[in-house]
This record gives structure tokens, C-alpha cells and sequence, in this order.
């Protein structure tokens, strides 16, 4: 693989079809045992932009992104990094343009500092002494690490491994990073802290692919998604557009007790939606009509001599939409 020359344009975030994919799968097959891990799966990400790949353990994601890093090879299909031939053991010249920043933390040397650490991956990669060092100072500074710089990696939190995880990701400057379930088991302080890490480098023109099963953290995150489901696309888009695959949307309201009664309320939501009982004792079940409706339905019961003393989505609608596209559970369906 190579990279693309210094200088060249990147495109707009998620701007598919006006710029050249970074990175690309192209009917990607993959089986153990005869068992298929991925059945045809075709993703492709551009510069500057995270694309999220959702999906339930056992779905194919891991595989896939080992198989878009050069760690392995699919059995039928293609990977392709800026227009090349990319599915190859992983050499020098691959680490250049694809970071991995793997789902654990046992890669790294627990009793060597992060510096320590940084600099042998450096060294490994290809870089002089000097430069390694220079490099992996660099990335600790990045990654808010520098005051942990000399202490043993054993030693770190968690979150602060993940961080370091990044930063070497990140050390050849790579124009493509993997990111395999990086947040899964961090707290939420943490969890944002790597995002943004990952933000920031997509917004440098870094192409990111980011595998989750944790449907709440692509809101406001990714820029494009693909939900894959027993090694199939089930799905590929925005992030508004998945939502706006299911449909109505569900809230739980809570409704001051001295209002009026719920024959009431039906007849103030006539058009905008309806009322039922909900599992959560007094609480009621808002279930609009039309999605992006819900300040309407709200005035519509405080003008009737209503008081909304709480609101909150039942169920997120991308959750909702994962759920009605990998067949768990039908759109509006339930919960």
C-alpha cells in the first residue's frame, strides 16, 4: 500500500461519491471451519470521516477489520487502500497507512513506561532512535499522557491503556485507523476522551472506521454507518438516515396526577399521536405518528390542562432502527 502524496485534497466528511475511497472492502469473504464470518460484505470509507461499523458480537467486525489492517486474508473479494491492492500481511510500508487500535490492552509491555512502549513500536515500524523518540513524546503529548510518560504501562487505568492505544495507532501518521471496540468497558469520562482523540485525527483527514456493538455513542460521533448482522450488510448510511428508519417514535411522560383524564389527552393528540398505559407504573406511553413531532404532542397536552412533569425517549430510535434491521424486532415494534 501507499499513501496518498503530501497535499493531496481531502474531502468534505462523509462526502461518498465526490471523493476517492481511502480505504475500501469489495465483496468480502471470510470462513473458519466452512463457518462464513462475512458473506459479501463491500464498506468503503473516504478522507475525513468516521464511519461506524455496528454490529452484535459474533457479527464480523473484528474480522473484517483484521482483514482491512492485512492481518488476515478473505477468502473472496478485495481491500483496496487508495485505489490498491491492500489485503497483504501486514509489512512497513501497510503500517504506514493503516493504524490498529485493537479492542484489548495486552499488546503492550506492562512493566515498560508508555514512553518505553511508544518508542519500541516506533523502532518496530521502521523509525531511527532519535526520531522514534521524538515521535512517541509527540503522541504522549496528543494523547494528554506526558505526565505518565515514564511510568509503567502496568500502572495506568484502563482508559489511559486506550489512550495509549491510540497514540500508537497513530505513530506512522497513518491516513486510515481501525478502531476495534475501543470504549466498551470504559467509564463515560473515559469513553469521551478517546471519541475525541479519534475525532480529532478524522478531522486532521484521517479515514476512520470505528467498530462498536454500543448503539448510543454514533450519535453526534460518526458521519456514516454500516450495521452488520451474521456477516451480512444489513444496513449502510448516515446516521439520519438509520434513524429514520423506524418509525413511530416512542416516549415515556410522566403527567402531573390532578390533570385530567387520558380520554382527554387521546383527543388532544388527534393527529400527533397517542397515550397508553406504560409498564412504569403511573407513567404514560407517548408514541407519535410522525417522528421529530414531540414539542407538538407536548404543547398540544399542556394546552389541554396538562403539566409534563418528565419526558424521555423509550428507546433511542437508532437502537429502534438496529433492532428493526437485523430482525430482532420489528420497526415501532414493542420494546
Amino acid at each position: 500500500m501507499t499513501s496518498p502524496a503530501a497535499g493531496d485534497p481531502r474531502g468534505p466528511s462523509g462526502a461518498v461519491g465526490e471523493v476517492a475511497p481511502a480505504i475500501e472492502a469489495i465483496g468480502v469473504v471470510r470462513r473458519f471451519r466452512e463457518r462464513p464470518a462475512l458473506r459479501g460484505v463491500s464498506v468503503h470509507v473516504v478522507p475525513g470521516e468516521i464511519h461506524a461499523l455496528l454490529g452484535r458480537n459474533g457479527a464480523g467486525k473484528t474480522t473484517l477489520l483484521r482483514i482491512l489492517a492485512g492481518l488476515a486474508t478473505p477468502d473472496e473479494g478485495e481491500v483496496r487502500a487508495f485505489g490498491e491492492p491492500g489485503h497483504r500481511p501486514m509489512t512497513r510500508d501497510a503500517r504506514a497507512v493503516v493504524g490498529l487500535v485493537p479492542s484489548g490492552d495486552r499488546s503492550f509491555y506492562l512493566r515498560l513506561s508508555g514512553l518505553e512502549n511508544l518508542v519500541f513500536f516506533a523502532r518496530l515500524y521502521g523509525l531511527r532512535k532519535r526520531r522514534a523518540s521524538e515521535r512517541a513524546r509527540e503522541m504522549l503529548r496528543w494523547v494528554e499522557l506526558e505526565d505518565a510518560a515514564t511510568r509503567a504501562v502496568g500502572e495506568y487505568s484502563h482508559g489511559m491503556q486506550k489512550r495509549l492505544s491510540v497514540a500508537r495507532g497513530l505513530l506512522m501518521e497513518p491516513p486510515i485507523l481501525l478502531v476495534d471496540e475501543a470504549t466498551h468497558d470504559l467509564d463515560p469520562g473515559a469513553a469521551i476522551r478517546v471519541r475525541d482523540l479519534v475525532t480529532a485525527a478524522r478531522d486532521r483527514g484521517t479515514a476512520v472506521i470505528w467498530a462498536t456493538q454500543r448503539l448510543d455513542e454514533i450519535r453526534g460521533f460518526a458521519d456514516r454507518v454500516t450495521i452488520l448482522h451474521e456477516g451480512l450488510v444489513r444496513f449502510e448510511g448516515s446516521v439520519p438516515q438509520l434513524m429514520a428508519t423506524t418509525a413511530p417514535t416512542r416516549y415515556v411522560v410522566q403527567l402531573d396526577a390532578a390533570g385530567p383524564g387520558d380520554d382527554r389527552a387521546g383527543a388532544a393528540l388527534a393527529g400527533i399521536g397517542r397515550l397508553s398505559a406504560s409498564s412504569e407504573g403511573a407513567a404514560r406511553l407517548l408514541e407519535l405518528e410522525e417522528p421529530g413531532s414531540l414539542g407538538r404532542a407536548l404543547a398540544a397536552l399542556e394546552a389541554a390542562g396538562f403539566h409534563v412533569r418528565t419526558c424521555r425517549e423509550e428507546r433511542s430510535e437508532i437502537e429502534a432502527a438496529f433492532l428493526a434491521i437485523t430482525g430482532d424486532e420489528p420497526a415501532g415494534g414493542d420494546a
